[in-house]
């Protein structure tokens, strides 16, 4: 499923995308099911288990305005089908082998007018390892540009180690640094996979546009074999066997 020109360009670059790997009669079968996430989310005026808001100018959640679940696949469990597409699993394996977890499911609906994303980390940085076998994945059940906050990466940033990272809670997380002149902006179609190493440096813009959300769900596969302190196989609730045994 990957050619050796594509293995190469990860081990360099840190990232590949496949642009519209998921078809229009798939994207419309899981896009039921994130719509109606956020319709629960329309429904709430604080955060709770697995949801949370949007934030004010004084760090307050905004009602009804979903920033992300987390845990997505353990609030919807038939999500775990879009975890598992061949299309998607086949390309992992080539680079992690056959037997596959993933772990650190989230959905982004950055709703219009101020849906806020990750700023610039690195997943590692999270999850207290180093490890080249932790694989990131974003999926965009719709077309992503700079107007509603497309992914931004800088290649070649995971051969680098890690970078500090300052704590925001205005921006519901711990980020770091980026020179402009070193970031690339990745605009996709809907229905595009992105994999990078959990050591790369990325992240999104806000979505600003007035009208336009911009779904999509980002998770972590690794060999089911690789034991992470903070996310051991069978104990840790969102950790999920999508292939082999």
């Amino acid at each position: 499923m990957l050619s050796e020109t594509e293995i190469e360009a990860f081990h360099h670059e840190g990232f590949l995308v496949f642009e519209r790997l998921l078809n229009p009669e798939r994207l419309a079968h899981y896009r039921i099911l994130f719509d109606a996430l956020v319709e629960r989310g329309r429904g709430l005026a604080a955060s709770v288990p697995h949801f949370s808001l949007e934030l004010d100018q004084e760090e307050k959640p905004i009602p009804g305005m979903l920033h992300k679940v987390q845990g997505v696949c353990q609030v919807e469990p038939r999500l775990l089908e879009l975890a598992g597409e061949p299309a998607i699993t086949d390309r992992v394996a080539m680079l992690l082998g056959p037997d596959l977890d993933l772990f650190g499911t989230k959905f982004f609906p950055k709703l219009p007018g101020g849906g806020s994303s990750t700023h610039w980390h690195q997943d590692n940085y999270y999850f207290g390892t180093v490890s080249e076998q932790v694989l990131s994945c974003g999926i965009y059940l719709e077309d992503a540009d700079r107007s509603n906050g497309c992914l931004r990466v800088v290649p070649g940033s995971h051969l680098k180690g890690l970078v500090e990272h300052q704590r925001d809670p205005r921006t519901h997380g711990s980020w770091c640094q980026v020179e402009d002149e070193v970031a690339l902006d990745l605009p996709v179609p809907a229905g595009t996979v992105v994999l990078f190493s959990a050591n790369l440096l990325h992240g999104a813009n806000d979505n600003l546009h007035s009208q336009r959300t911009r779904y999509s769900t980002a998770w972590h596969y690794v060999p089911g074999t690789l034991h992470l302190e903070q996310f051991p196989r069978g104990v840790y609730p969102d950790r999920h066997t999508v292939r082999g045994h």
